[in-house]
């Protein structure tokens, strides 16, 4: 039998050792855990991501691998344990191939606020988007302070480069499941989209994907300064020294509870003013190395024109950070303005807002402004940027809703992957899926394949003068010629700049004054 047959006695014949997987159902094979890096840890802790170790014989690739430091329990997810080493694992689902042929490849990155999450929670589950003629492959990668702390010496956005560690693995072996070294399309949801934005930026990506999917790309990038800042403060709850020897001492389990303790204090003394309302202390950092600039400024340089992209946010993104605690309550004009305040945002958003939600309360005036703030301004200036740079880019924004759901954060995800009945799924999308539903769900997911084999996912591209947008909905989709909406003209003049420590003398802590 060939290697590279999709029977699940079948071994795969990676750079590091023959693996095995299992089947998944209707002809995919899934083959779980391979290692593409060396475990990050003792001598390669804080470092770039090193080499995965040979092994003999065939391994046994049956479940997923274990995931990255955090005190995170999702529904349907695995644990951390402390003890837990080989976190850098990269998860394969193969389709059977009628010809033969080289398939689409869809690399797949998990979000979690850079902070949490792994790949294998049930709604990333890859057998569908295989039925649909990809090769899919999921990745996990460090996270929280051990992917994203500055330590003195050693590389900033550790995971970031195990993102591209793992692009770099799929390069070399994805050949041997079928899929196309030559059309990768990465894609991710959040911190992953984030992500997503990060890699087109950074020059060690070239050649490594032909296209990009990214979904509620979040606006926040540390500068050095405050990435240094927040290093101190967790090092402070440590009770350990913020240098590289410091650090080092505090074992993994150690400097998550830290981490943990430092974003709980953020309510009464922030290290950036958005902390006060919004505690994620880890982002992307922009040390010019590795992450040169803010992605938005790298694609209206026209830096990544040669990929395409594809990007999707939610109407109501911070509606699921509220519903899950992870935000602060906001009730009263005071605490709005506060808020304005902290953002640096405009008098005249407010304002704006006021008259297009004249009967809103107060909380749902801030998370509107909050999560278009955070996600639907920015992930929309994405594909706008790139557009203008000579890049293609589709725009779409995910609009379904029923009495008992919103169309908030993550909500898009289950119906993209085609994973509605998956564990944790009811909370996401409002309860059990209806036949609208999963009506709405073949053609997401069809627009993602469609996109990843052809760079078209069904609609007209963004261009240099006019934004088209597919809006997601049941029980039909509507696609605008050009999005002239109320809200995006109340955004025109506001500008993104780099997230700032609190008392940087001369700097916006959040500062909307960038591209």
């Amino acid at each position: 039998m060939s290697e590279q047959s999709c029977s699940v006695e079948a071994a795969f014949r990676t750079t590091s050792g023959r693996v095995r997987g299992r089947g998944a159902g209707d002809g995919v094979t899934a083959v779980l855990g391979i290692p593409y890096a060396a475990a990050p840890f003792g001598a390669c802790r804080f470092r770039e991501p090193q080499p995965a170790p040979a092994w003999d014989g065939v391994r046994d690739c049956t479940a997923f691998g274990p995931i990255a430091p955090q005190s995170a329990e999702l529904p349907g997810a695995p644990v951390w344990h402390p003890g837990d080493e080989d976190i850098l694992t990269v998860n394969v689902w193969v389709p059977e191939r009628a010809d033969g042929g080289a398939l689409p490849v869809f690399f797949w990155i998990h979000g979690g606020a850079y902070t949490f999450g792994s790949s294998a929670q049930a709604d990333f589950d890859g057998t569908a988007l295989a039925r649909a003629g990809l090769v899919v492959v999921s990745c996990n990668y460090r996270v929280g302070f051990e992917g994203f702390g500055h330590v003195s010496g050693f590389p900033d956005n550790r995971g970031l480069l195990d993102q591209v560690a793992a692009l770099c693995w799929v390069r070399e072996n994805i050949a041997v499941f079928g899929g196309d070294p030559g059309n990768v399309t990465v894609a991710g949801h959040s911190a992953g989209g984030g992500s997503v934005a990060c890699l087109m930026a950074m020059e060690r990506t070239r050649g490594l994907f032909r296209r990009a999917v990214a979904h509620s790309v979040p606006n926040a990038f540390f500068a050095v300064e405050l990435a240094v800042a927040v290093s101190e403060r967790i090092a402070a709850e440590a009770g350990v020294a913020p240098t590289a020897e410091g650090l080092l001492s505090v074992s993994p389990e150690a400097l998550v509870a830290a981490s943990d303790k430092a974003a709980a204090h953020c309510g009464t003394d922030p290290v950036a003013a958005v902390h006060t309302f919004d505690p994620v202390i880890f982002q992307p950092v922009v040390d010019g190395e590795v992450l040169p600039a803010d992605p938005l400024r790298m694609l209206a340089s026209g830096t990544a024109r040669e990929v395409d992209l594809l990007v999707c946010h939610t109407l109501e993104e911070y509606w699921f950070l509220h519903a899950v605690g992870a935000v602060r309550e906001v009730t009263t004009e005071a605490e709005l303005a506060d808020f304005a305040e902290a953002l640096h945002l405009p008098a005249h958003l407010g304002d704006g807002y006021c008259a297009l939600m004249p009967d809103a309360q107060v909380l749902d005036r801030y998370l509107a402004i909050f999560g278009d703030a955070q996600f639907g301004e920015y992930t929309t200036r994405l594909a706008e940027h790139h557009a203008r740079a000579g890049g293609r880019a589709y725009l779409a924004r995910f609009a379904r809703r029923r009495e008992e759901a919103r169309p908030w954060h993550t909500a898009d995800i289950p119906f993209a992957f085609g994973n509605l009945d998956a564990v944790g799924a009811d909370f996401l999308i409002g309860g059990a899926p209806d036949d609208h539903d999963r009506a709405l769900s073949r053609r997401m997911l069809r627009s993602w394949a469609g996109f990843a084999a052809t760079g078209d996912p069904g609609w007209p591209a963004v261009t240099a003068d006019t934004t088209p947008v597919k809006s997601w909905a049941v029980p039909g989709d509507h696609l605008a010629d050009d999005d002239t909406s109320g809200l995006r003209a109340l955004w025109r003049d506001v500008r993104f700049d780099l997230l700032r420590p609190r008392q940087a003398a001369g700097h916006r802590s959040h500062g909307l004054s960038g591209a």
